[in-house]
Formats: C-alpha cells, sequence, structure tokens
C-alpha cells in the first residue's frame, strides 16, 4: 500500500554539457536511500552523452522535403526526426514515429527547446542501457540500490497536452500486474495491468515542468516494489491503433 510517498525535484544541477558526469551531479545534491527511484529527463542524458545534431550539418532527402512542405517545418529538422524512427506510422499533419527502443511519440522525440540555437536534441538510442548505467552507478557512488526511470514527454491520443512517459528504467519493471488477484467483490481480475513508470514518470513531469523550470531530476522515496512484467509496448499484432493507422 501507497502509505507515504514523499516527491523531491533535485535543483541546483548546472546546465548540462557533453561529459558531465550525471551520476556524480546527482548524489553531490541529494542522500540516496535503498528503494528510492529516481527520474532523470533524457534531455540531460541525452545532453550528457552528446547525441545532439547541428542542424546546417543535416541534409534532407526527398521525403523529408515533401514532409516539411506540409508541415511547415524544417526539412533538416524532418529528416533528423526520419533517421532515428525505425518505423513512420504517419507523415501529417504530424509525423507520428516509433523509435528503436518502442516508443511511439510525435517526431520521434527529436526536440529544438532548451539547447542552444542551431541544434537539436535526439532521444538516447537505448534508454533502457542508459537507465541500468545510471543505476548502476548510483549505486557504485552511495551503496544504495535505487530504481532509475528515463522520462520523455509527448502528447497521448484523444487527449489535448503533453505528460511525461517512461522510455527506460531500470531496477523495477514497467507493469504491475494484477491479473489473477481478486477485486473488493472477489471477482477475478483478467485485464487488469497498470504501467507504474509511467505514472511516476507523469508526476516527475509535473515536478520537472517544462519551458525553463530548470529541475531534469526528480526523486521518488516512500513507493512500495511490485511484480509484473516489462512488456509496455503492444506488439505490432496487439496493436490496433497502429493497424488503423498504416490503412491509412
Amino acid at each position: 500500500m501507497y502509505t507515504s510517498v514523499t516527491v523531491t525535484g533535485i535543483r541546483g544541477l548546472p546546465l548540462i554539457q557533453k561529459g558531465d558526469d550525471l551520476p556524480g551531479l546527482i548524489v553531490e545534491r541529494c542522500a540516496l536511500e535503498e528503494g528510492d527511484i529516481i527520474c532523470v529527463a533524457s534531455t540531460i542524458i541525452s545532453k550528457a552523452k552528446g547525441y545532439t545534431r547541428h542542424l546546417k550539418e543535416i541534409n534532407p532527402g526527398d521525403r523529408a522535403k515533401k514532409i516539411a512542405d506540409m508541415t511547415g517545418e524544417d526539412p533538416r529538422f524532418i529528416q533528423a526526426v526520419l533517421d532515428q524512427a525505425c518505423d513512420v506510422l504517419i507523415e501529417t499533419p504530424f509525423t507520428l514515429t516509433e523509435v528503436p527502443g518502442g516508443h511511439v511519440g510525435v517526431r520521434s522525440g527529436v526536440d529544438a527547446s532548451n539547447v542552444e540555437d542551431g541544434l537539436i536534441i535526439t532521444l538516447p538510442p537505448d534508454s533502457m542501457k542508459e537507465a541500468e548505467v545510471i543505476r548502476n552507478e548510483l549505486k557504485s557512488l552511495t551503496g544504495k540500490d535505487c530504481g532509475v526511470i528515463v522520462t520523455d514527454t509527448c502528447g497521448r491520443s484523444f487527449r489535448r497536452g503533453q505528460t511525461g512517459h517512461a522510455i527506460g528504467w531500470s531496477g523495477m519493471t514497467a507493469i504491475r500486474d494484477f491479473r489473477g488477484d481478486n477485486d473488493l467483490f472477489g471477482k477475478t481480475l483478467e485485464i487488469t495491468e497498470e504501467a507504474v513508470v509511467d505514472e511516476i514518470a507523469g508526476f516527475s513531469n509535473l515536478v520537472m515542468g517544462e519551458s525553463n523550470n530548470g529541475v531534469p531530476v526528480v526523486l521518488f522515496r516512500g513507493i512500495p516494489a511490485w511484480s509484473g512484467h516489462d512488456d509496455l509496448y503492444f506488439s505490432p499484432e496487439e496493436d490496433v491503433i497502429r493497424k488503423a493507422l498504416k490503412k491509412e
């Protein structure tokens, strides 16, 4: 049961540059305890690891130019979006893509905000690995075993507005599986699976904020461990929305 959970934004981090030691910067600013969960914005991971590109160095292809003509965007930006994608679900009125880790989002998560002019930030190519690396380094520095969630901000089907989503995690399962449990009336649950990593990521985004808030790391304390599985993404065979979009 969730009796008391504390959520703390880690302030005082510098503007992250390539080569910065994120785990070291984090532990300098908070005392971790066993079982804590740390949410880290993918943006600062990409900055620290150098997952950025200069627009002036990108030569757009015919497909990027065609999409850009319809969306009114920079064709070089669209080319970066296509370069990051392993599948394009729709091209317009916005480009909806899947990246290699399984995450589906607008414009492959490529971002031109909170970065110097002329640069774009791309998502880490393997966010699961990034979460694991940060978790291992935090444990090495502190001796505490903590969970790590890499977050990204994106929209949701059928609803206006953006929320935080988990695109990588380590130290927990993505899903808390209630199937086989009984409800209050003794009925066996057959389909209930809770995307806990997304719930935590969503709340972390509330603390991180957007624009110039400058809180890219959030500490959660008091969330009990859960059991489940990591099948957060539907398979292509299960995903009825993907099938419908592909028919368009």
